[in-house]
């Protein structure tokens, strides 16, 4: 027959082993389910690494994009200076045509020409029997500067160097009765045309 000490300490032993077998699983359970917590986070970790090369990635290209376009408009601002410059001294080895006028009545020729920014003494006028020249310089904009103020030509479209026109007539030109005004930057001309008077000749 068992005593009640001997079923109490048997009772003790197992309910000790229950406890530690439910603290085991506990243990486990406590193990796993802080396993999903670690890979989230290594997965979280892994994405943020990802995240931010991406971002660097992104910035570089941003990056090398911007400076692309901008040494690409540097170009084009180069080959503009360069072009303009070109431009600029073929004008200045170029003879160039004046904006002239020409009216004509039964008696005389009239001529309007265009000379804007040059003094009156600046002008040259020169006639022969049929014929009328006007010349003049134009100086360049760039050159009213002064070299301190490092200005540069971003657009010439305004008429420079050494312009000169020569209108030839059907008619000949009275050339002492020639007369030319000077105002505002136009020069008028009036060139009376040469009347020969008709000559009757006799026959013998």
């Amino acid at each position: 027959m068992v005593d009640s000490e001997t079923i109490d300490a048997e009772f003790s032993e197992k309910e000790e082993t229950i406890e530690d077998k439910i603290n085991e699983e506990k243990e486990n359970f406590d193990e796993q389910a802080e396993e999903p917590k670690d890979k989230f986070a290594e997965h979280k970790e892994k994405f943020e690494e990802h995240k931010e090369k991406s971002k660097n990635i992104a910035d570089n290209v941003l990056n090398d994009f911007y400076k692309s376009i901008d040494e690409f408009k540097e170009s084009i601002k180069n080959m503009q200076k360069s072009a303009d410059q070109k431009y600029s001294d073929y004008k200045k080895s170029t003879v160039q045509t004046l904006d002239v006028d020409l009216i004509e009545t039964k008696d005389i020729y009239y001529i309007k020409a265009a000379v804007p920014g040059v003094e009156k003494d600046d002008v040259l006028i020169e006639a022969g029997d049929n014929d009328i020249t006007i010349e003049t310089t134009f100086k360049p904009y760039i050159e009213e500067f002064e070299e301190e103020d490092e200005a540069e030509v971003i657009v010439a479209a305004i008429k420079s160097g050494r312009c000169v026109k020569t209108i030839r007539f059907e008619n000949s030109i009275d050339i002492k009765n020639i007369t030319a005004k000077f105002a505002n930057g136009i020069v008028l001309i009036t060139i009376p045309k040469l009347i020969i008077p008709k000559h009757k000749v006799n026959v013998e």
